[in-house]
């Protein structure tokens, strides 16, 4: 019997091009918040089996909506990434890694442009801040792995900074909107960073061309010593969604927001002039102590805090949201990678 018409050929079927079924980004993860009543960070879990790399890279549009919707995106029970992993996924949804210029506190290279998080002592916390916004330029995102969460204590708090902009009272952002901010930094041997460490060169020429190009004025004294100042932004708009954030590190370098034992060591050794970092009104008068302590209290009232598990990952918008840290117990290793640079220069008068 011969073969029905109908019935296709071996030759025929080998010809036949398999379709390729795309699911949406959201059918294959899961997604919910850590409190009912808290809507940063979004938790994004795998809903199976699922290679978060190869999803990312899929759902890059997908996460950059979800991440200007909540200012940050907590990745929690995938397969824990290496550090070098962690920095392809950077590459997959944000673009390249970027060096750790201009630095503030110590961190060290783990792989590529994948760091240690602020080396400070374990039993000291660190104040809520946006990475970088005292500079002329900054990472648009940050991200944090956890290799090995702390035995106690450790979490990076988080807050949404348009929240905080909402709470501090208009009088006081009207002041900083038109004075700005004046950050005053020195550096030495003798405490906090050395020049040579911040701006990652041992020329002084460079420095002072660096500075020139970042709107600082730069003076140095006998002893090698580099003094800086510059007026920055205290309030910004995001480049995206043009919603105004408080967005500087008024608070965080300012003497006062330090523990009280640390602000007697640092009066005992030094003149206020010669403190490692200070801040006044873009004219250069003082901030007010109580104005400085409603900043402080509107951070504390939209920080949102979480322990850390092995392999979780969080991706902020850093214009969105200002992070912290609190104290810990026992070994503790976060590592940080950041990217997509904005420079601020022409943008709030600034530099």
């Amino acid at each position: 019997m011969k073969p029905s018409g109908n019935k296709p050929s071996l030759r025929h079927l080998s010809a036949v091009k398999p379709k390729l079924v795309r699911s949406a980004p959201q059918e294959l993860i899961k997604q919910s918040f850590l409190r009912p009543d808290e809507t940063t960070p979004l938790v994004i879990e795998p809903a199976s089996d699922v290679d978060l790399l190869a999803w990312a890279r899929s759902s890059r549009a997908f996460l950059e909506a979800k991440l200007l919707e909540h200012g940050a995106l907590l990745f929690r029970n995938f397969k824990a990434p290496s550090p070098a992993e962690f920095e392809n996924f950077i590459a997959a949804v944000s673009g390249p890694t970027l060096e750790y210029r201009e630095r503030s506190s110590p961190r060290t290279s783990v792989s590529g442009n994948i760091y240690t998080s602020t080396e400070y002592p374990a039993h000291q916390a660190i104040f809520p801040h946006n990475e970088n916004s005292y500079a002329h330029a900054w990472p648009m995102k940050l991200f944090f792995l956890c290799l090995t969460p702390a035995a106690e204590g450790g979490e990076t708090p988080i807050a949404d900074v348009r929240k905080v902009f909402r709470r501090i009272d208009p009088a006081i952002i009207e002041k900083f909107a038109r004075l700005k901010v004046l950050y005053a930094r020195n550096f030495s041997d003798l405490l906090g960073l050395t020049w040579q460490t911040v701006f990652q060169t041992e020329d002084r020429a460079d420095v002072e061309a660096y500075c020139r190009a970042a709107g600082y004025q730069a003076e140095w004294d006998a002893g090698n010593r580099l003094r800086t100042r510059r007026v920055g932004q205290a309030i910004a708009k995001h480049p995206n969604t043009g919603e105004p954030v408080w967005f500087n590190h008024a608070a965080f370098f300012h003497p006062s927001t330090l523990e009280p034992a640390v602000l007697d060591a640092l009066r005992a050794q030094f003149d206020e002039g010669d403190f490692p970092n200070n801040t006044y009104y873009g004219d250069g008068s003082a901030i007010e102590p109580e104005t400085l302590e409603a900043i402080r209290n509107a951070y504390r009232r939209e920080m949102v805090s979480f322990t850390w598990r092995k392999g979780d990952i969080l991706m902020l918008d850093n214009m969105l949201t200002a992070h912290a840290r609190q104290p810990y117990k026992g070994p503790r290793r976060i590592v940080v990678g950041m990217s997509e640079p904005f420079d601020s220069r022409n943008v709030y008068g600034t530099g």
